[in-house]
Formats: C-alpha cells, structure tokens, sequence
C-alpha cells in the first residue's frame, strides 16, 4: 500500500467490530443520541462507563469523579467543554487523514462500542485502523486515538503520553481487546506526533482501572456519592450547577465542627502566608535603594520594575457621562462565600 485511504460505510449496528466488542451506536448518529447512548441509565441497569469518563473517575481528567456520579445519574447535563471540544471535532478528520497518509494505511469511521461480556465498559473509537502498519503482513486490524491540545501542553508529549490519554487509550484496549492503540495528536495546531499505547506491561494499571470504574459504576446505580475530590474550583463550579438557587436550613452533626475548624486554620495559614510573602517583598524593595535592577556576584538577582497593567474603568464615570454604553456593557455578578458563625472564627495566626 502506497498511500491513505478512508474507508466508507460505518457497520451495523450489533455486529462485532473488534476482537472483545460489538458496535453500540455508529459515529453519524444523532447529537442527542450519542449522549443518551454514551451514558445509559441507571433506572434500567444500563449505565455504562466510557474511556472519558475513566480519566475523570481516576482524577486526571477535567472533571471529578463527582461530575461523574451526577452526570450518569441524569442530575446534571453533559457539557459540550467550549472551544476545546468544538476544534477537537473539527481538526478529527484532518488529523486522522495525516496519520493516515504518514502510516500508509486505511482508517474508518465507527462510533460508541461495548464490551460484548462486560456491556457497560464503553468507548468511542475515533477511528479503526484496518491494516495496522506494526504488522502489516497478517493485516491486523487495531485504533486510532484523536487529540488536539494546546501548545501550553507540549512537554507532557515529550516522553510519554499524559495521565489522561493514557488511562483513556487504556481503557479502549481492555474493551476491544486489541493488544495496542495509536494515538495522533496536534499540538498547537502545527505540531503533530504520533505514539503507541500496549497491553504488554500495563496489565495491572487496566485492572485498577477497570476496579474503579467498576466501582463507580457500582455507586451510581445506588446512588452513593462518592466523596468529593479532585480541582476544588471544579467542584464549587459543580455544587453551584447542582444547586443554583440555595435556601431553608439544614441540620448537621457534629462532623461540622472539624471541617469549620480546617476551613479556619487554612484560612489563617493563607493570610499569615500572604503577610510573610509582603514582608520579603519590601525587604527585597528596601535593598535596591532607588536601583531597579539587583545582582548576586556575577549573576542577575532580581528586579523591580514597572509592568502595564489591565485596563481600569471608573465605573462612576461611565454610568454618569455615558449611561447607554454602563447598561449595554457592564452586568452585575453575584458570588456565593461561607460566612462562619462568631462561634466559629478564629483569631491569630494558625
């Protein structure tokens, strides 16, 4: 074979597509559909857990397990996560097409598939590969994983692939039983590199996984959430989808008192912290005298200069002088704060 090639016609659906899966739902498939399909239900049993979701549920994704929990459990929409996603979608064919043309085989179209032993271990697969170019002469059949990141990332592409397209590439080997998964990846939009993610010596990291999924799946057909954790602005972002408007009283037990108590102490460490940093920073000034910049031996130290700042609006001003463009341009914002009981304050340093 001298050249790519992009196979039509997605398979029907029900018939198996890899050695361990059969097709779920094909990649042409409605919007909606595919996230009715991706997620399932857990009043009917059919919740299913998909490479997405497994990065997330392992704290390397965007998400935490708790967006996970609600999500599946139908208490909170799938967001479609912004511009990221939308070129992702847009750059998939282009650089399927160049992995393609650069490995000189054949890639297809197939969509969500199912573990045909294990139905709720799911996946998306961006693209089977009909002739894997590792072995060409048995014409193995293996996937093709998509990515485009941003050029703030590059160096988590040096080495190895990151934390999350691994457990995800992981996760799509264990459902189709193909023994390797390619991954192509634009980086910043001109940058391309490719990889191989194996079975072979991962073995015990797809059986952890498949255990926590397994075991977030498990709480979500019974409804125990699981403990909040990972990126703490993610979950207030999450209590504030969950929750939008707040209100009545609720009784608790006495586990209040110890997380009040942590809040207080973190709370005094930050502020002692902060004072500490402002310290250093004016002995830092006081050394320069009226210089700007500073030097250890031979070497730069430090400086101290002037740097242009965001632009600032007196919004008096523009309410009085111009009215029409304060109402078009400026929105007020609410923000919600935990505001401790006297009881609860503490005063000093922690």
């Amino acid at each position: 074979m001298t050249a790519q090639a992009i196979a039509p016609a997605a398979p029907i659906v029900g018939r198996r597509v890899t050695p361990t899966a059969r097709l779920l739902l094909p990649a042409d498939a409605p919007e909606d559909l595919w996230l009715a399909t991706r997620r399932g239900d857990h009043r009917d049993g059919t919740t299913r857990i998909g490479s997405s979701d497994v990065s997330d549920i392992l704290e390397v994704g965007y998400k935490t397990p708790l967006h996970v929990f609600h999500i599946k459990r139908r208490e909170l929409p799938e967001d479609d996560a912004g511009e990221a996603a939308l070129w992702g979608k847009l750059h998939e064919e282009t650089i399927a097409r160049e992995w393609a043309r650069r490995n000189r085989s054949v890639v297809r179209r197939v969509g969500i598939v199912a573990n045909i032993k294990r139905p709720w271990m799911t996946c998306t697969l961006d693209r089977r590969i009909l002739e894997c170019p590792l072995n060409r002469e048995t014409r193995e059949s293996c996937a093709l994983e998509i990515k485009t990141r941003n050029a703030f990332v590059a160096d988590k592409w040096v080495r190895a692939v990151p934390d999350d397209v691994l457990a995800q590439t992981l996760w799509q080997i264990e459902v189709t039983g193909y023994d390797h998964v390619h991954v192509g990846v634009l980086i910043g939009g001109n940058d391309y590199r490719q990889t191989v993610i194996r079975r072979e010596g991962n073995e015990q990291i797809i059986s952890d996984i498949v255990t926590a999924a397994a075991n977030m799946r498990d709480r979500i057909m019974t409804g125990r959430k699981p403990y909040p954790s990972g990126d703490p602005e993610r979950l207030v972002e999450l209590y504030g989808a969950l929750y939008p408007e707040r209100e009545g009283t609720v009784e608790l037990g006495s586990e209040v008192v110890e997380i009040l108590g942590r809040y207080e102490d973190e709370r005094l460490k930050e502020k002692a912290a902060k004072t500490a940093k402002e310290l250093a920073k004016v002995e830092a000034v006081a050394l320069l005298d009226g210089g700007e910049f500073a030097k250890y031996g031979d070497e730069p130290a430090f400086s101290y200069t002037s740097r242009r700042g965001r632009p600032a609006v007196d919004l008096e001003l523009m309410a009085e002088q111009y009215p029409d463009a304060y109402q078009a341009c400026v929105r007020e914002t609410t923000q919600r704060a935990i505001n401790l009981a006297s009881a609860y304050r503490k005063k000093g340093t922690a």
